[in-house]
């Protein structure tokens, strides 16, 4: 596949809204389609055969995100907002008439009406009894809070009717609450994961020290739209727990909001995290991802701009990033019968643009090399959770947030080989000593822990020496605190001096970075500079006063290697030049943001973000427009930095940085808090400038062209007042059935506000992605109009559909097809970048089909209160002309 331009002229109008109807093209087709759209909308690889089992959303049984089989092979599942239920699943093979038997669970001593269990995120049948996590505030219909419940059948009938809690579970609720549940491979505990609006409740003991802080000298900018902002470290959470949820262990942190995970042959757990969608653009940006969870792990999730580099030592890195996405279900398939490379896939869930990603694992050193491929995806297809059931098929739901919810269920139909699972024996030697380490994370650990620490503490393989440090910090400070300062390696003297960070003193702090500033900088590796580095800002973060003796010194050591000619190096570099006011601090990272360029190559994830805009309007056209202005991540960095620098500007200097962030604010286009990220350091700089000086740098750094808050640029144009609403066909058609004396003035702002200018053209005005709507009027009634804006996918024209190309090897396109010849298709990806043409080969596509989704997002009326959406109608059936019958007075009208 490759890129190309083609001239405008040749190109046709890329899908967006359509309020005509028309025949469906003949499909092209390398496989039988059914006839169902909720099954012809899937993309699975050869061999496999989906069939929907029940909608729960057609028999008024809410929106299902958690499931779990029970000892007697019956599937339960959990309505996000409402009950349990139990189904008898009809077998493999049955005809598509059978359906399952499903039960409504009553559970306790409730009147039918009312739930007794339910609202459930996670659900695990063990130890005779069903556990439930709840994500709940306690209301009339349940009562339950958010936390951990085991119900039980004690007297034998086959229902659950003993309630027990476990424990509740603290923080902010939502959707980044506690979640799924897996048995622990001994099968005595029970693993479980929590988001990162949970408190990490008390536990017996810790495998992750309980020694977390920020350790972030980066100037601190909470979310500007206030998402998490106060949620501190370490963020989300994997524990174990006994039976009797008694004895908690937390394993590791530092997730965002990691909503499943499991676990392979050799008891070796994944983590599924995810992105904040808001941040894209931004240099602390993280893509959905995969992690290793090993023993004591930490992920670096901190709030707002504080999230930790992959590159640092304290965390561990992702082992494959994925991309944008909602992360839901991960799992698994050893016990599916399909053929053994998916079989031991790691199967993860992404919500929002509707792909089930198959990760294939290979084992590298102490942790594993990962690849992937898209195994089953649809749009749309909001996935929320999976489970291979004792038949062996695979299982996966479909809803969330009240969204139509539908059971699948996926089986094999070739010829299986012979599958032969990996055993510890099969592990490289690396994995077997990061493993042996791992007995000693532990409070009252053996001494004798420390010495095989110590001796793996320059290990190259990063897991093994991120083990051993664990190691050290388990075992009592003043048996290795002394050993720390005076050791001579200066791999092994970072490693245990960034131990020590964690549990030392002020008094500690001079002492840690004098036997730091023993090593020759340039005589070590990028990564090791990188560990050094980091090492020296967690040490002045946590004990800046008892270093003020040795700051001078540090600037000395440290000011002959800024820069460091390397991205990441220079991002630490200029923190901590900045912190320690180094005297060249801003005129070496002001030069640094003058000359800066990105590594294409940083954090590069499986899924382009041009691949996703298509699979879901509601989040498709964001990243579109983004990916049209990408910020500079790297000079955004600097920006930040300098925002925090408040000595040693030239008056030159600070007009060439206001300068700069007045034109990042206009010229680009970075996630939802892109703008209010770069107007808080914009503000933090300000507050450094003289008084008499602020009105002039702050209008030069574009100040004037903000929102009061900050986060948006002025939209010159006349904004809804609202109050709005979820307007519905039924709640709006009586409204427009009589649009005479509207306004013309604001049925046009109504129609910039809402953004239908910025896709369809009006009276020669306005966008080239959807149709012209000028003569929207003369064709259509107001109810027509209705219809297609409040659900845009109900009719889409052939003109207007994007198209999913499936490809031999596994994947999907999906785009608008431009063109095609008797060799290529011509995809366009991005609506507002048209002429940015992906060249398909026809002999790569197994099959050619039209998208059950319109790129125009649904829901955007939802701003508007009843006049202004009177006045948008008027303005889309006038066609903007004024004289059109709908702005005529009522006596004008009816004479």
């Amino acid at each position: 596949m490759v890129l190309k331009k083609i001239p405008q002229s040749l190109l046709l109008l890329v899908g967006a809204l359509v309020l005509i109807t028309s025949c469906a093209k003949k499909e092209e087709t390398g496989r039988k389609l059914t006839g169902n759209p909720k099954i012809d909308k899937l993309k699975l690889p050869d061999g496999f055969e989906a069939e929907l089992l029940y909608s729960p959303g057609e028999n008024d049984q809410g929106s299902w995100v958690a499931m779990t089989f029970d000892d007697k092979g019956r599937m339960i599942t959990s309505d996000q907002y409402g009950f349990l239920y139990r189904l008898e699943l009809p077998p493999i093979g049955s005809d598509s008439t059978v359906k399952p038997k499903v039960e409504k669970l009553i559970v306790g001593n409730v009147p039918d009406s009312l739930v007794g269990m339910g609202y459930a995120q996670g659900l695990l049948y063990a130890f005779n009894s069903l556990y439930v996590m709840v994500n709940h505030n306690p209301n009339e219909t349940f009562s339950q809070p958010t936390g951990l419940y085991r119900i039980q059948d004690l007297d034998g009938d086959d229902q659950f009717e003993t309630i027990t809690q476990i424990r509740e579970l603290k923080g902010q609720q939502g959707e980044h609450g506690p979640h799924s549940m897996k048995l622990t491979p001994d099968g005595k505990g029970i693993y479980l994961i929590a988001g990162n609006h949970v408190d990490v409740p008390e536990m017996n003991s810790y495998r992750l020290p309980r020694v977390w802080n920020e350790d972030n000298l980066f100037p601190l900018i909470k979310d500007p739209r206030g998402h998490a902002n106060s949620r501190m470290a370490p963020g989300g959470w994997i524990a174990r727990i006994d039976p009797e949820g008694k004895d908690w262990e937390l394993i590791g942190a530092g997730f965002r909001n990691a909503f499943d995970f499991d676990y392979n042959e050799v008891g070796d757990i994944f983590a599924y995290d995810a992105d904040m969608e808001w941040d894209f653009g931004m240099p602390w940006y993280r893509p959905t991802r995969i992690n290793h969870v090993t023993s004591g792990a930490e992920f670096g999730w901190r709030t707002g701009n504080s999230k930790w580099s992959p590159n640092y030592p304290d965390n561990l890195p992702a082992i494959l990033n994925i991309g944008q996405g909602s992360p839901t279900n991960a799992m698994f398939g050893y016990g599916a019968n399909f053929p053994s490379k998916y079989k031991k896939a790691l199967y993860a869930f992404d919500w929002s643009f509707g792909i089930i990603y198959a990760i294939h694992l290979t084992p590298n050193g102490a942790t594993y090399d990962a690849s992937a491929e898209e195994f089953i995806s649809g749009s749309p297809l909001p996935l929320t959770d999976g489970i291979i059931g004792p038949d062996g098929a695979f299982y996966f739901a479909t809803g969330g947030r009240r969204l139509e919810s539908d059971l699948y269920r996926v089986t094999y139909k070739g010829e299986l080989d012979t599958y032969t699972p990996m055993t510890e024996a099969d592990l490289p030697e690396a994995a077997k000593i990061r493993r042996d380490l791992e007995q000693y994370h532990k409070e009252g650990a053996p001494a004798e822990g420390l010495e095989k620490a110590w001796a793996q503490l320059n290990n190259p393989d990063r897991y093994v020496q991120y083990a051993a440090r664990i190691v050290l910090e388990h075992q009592p400070v003043a048996s290795w605190k002394d050993k720390a300062i005076a050791e001579t390696d200066p791999v092994k003297k970072i490693h245990a001096i960034l131990a020590l960070a964690h549990h030392a003193t002020d008094a500690d702090a001079a002492a840690m970075l004098n036997s730091l500033m023993q090593i020759g900088f340039k005589t070590l590796s990028t990564k090791d500079r990188q560990d050094l580095l980091r090492t020296i800002e967690v040490i002045l973060y946590r004990y800046d006063k008892g270093a003020e003796s040795v700051k001078s010194q540090l600037v000395a050591y440290l000011d002959p290697n800024f820069p460091a000619n390397d991205n990441m190096l220079d991002r630490s570099l200029s923190i901590l030049m900045v912190h320690l006011d180094a005297p060249s601090a801003v005129e070496k990272t002001l030069a640094l943001l003058r000359n800066a360029k990105d590594d294409p190559d940083y954090q590069k994830t499986f899924t382009a973000s041009s691949d996703l805009i298509f699979r879901n309007p509601q989040y498709g056209m964001d990243i579109a427009n983004m990916l049209a202005n990408v910020p500079p991540a790297q000079a955004t960095f600097y920006a930040t930095v300098l925002g925090g620098a408040d000595k040693g500007w030239t008056t030159h200097e600070r007009e060439e940085y206001f300068s700069w962030v007045k034109n990042a604010l206009t010229q680009y286009k970075g996630g939802r808090s892109y703008v209010g990220f770069l107007d808080r350091a914009r503000k933090m700089a300000l507050a450094s400038v003289d008084k008499a000086e602020f009105e002039k740098y702050d209008e030069l750094s574009g100040g004037k062209l903000l929102t009061a808050n900050g986060n948006d640029i002025v939209n010159s144009g006349v904004q809804p007042e609202g109050p709005g609403r979820r307007w519905t066909l039924e709640e709006a058609e009586p409204l427009v059935a009589n649009l005479v004396g509207r306004d013309l003035v604001k049925g046009k702002a109504m129609y910039s506000a809402v953004l239908c200018q910025s896709c369809h053209t009006m009276q020669g005005e306005g966008g080239v992605i959807g149709p012209d709507l000028t003569q929207l009027g003369t064709r259509f009634s107001p109810k027509d109009i209705l219809v297609a804006t409040i659900n845009p996918s109900e009719t889409i024209s052939d003109q207007y559909h994007a198209t999913v190309l499936e490809l031999k090897e596994g994947g999907s396109i999906v785009g608008k097809l431009n063109d095609e010849d008797e060799q290529n298709y011509y995809i366009s990806q991005n609506p507002f970048a048209p002429d940015l043409i992906k060249t398909v080969p026809k002999n790569t596509v197994v099959l050619k089909k039209n998208a059950e989704v319109s790129i125009m997002m649904p829901g955007l009326i939802n701003r508007l209160n009843e006049e202004e959406l009177k006045d948008l109608i008027a303005y889309l059936v006038s066609g903007g002309n004024p004289d059109h019958a709908v702005y005529k007075n009522q006596a004008t009208a009816q004479k």
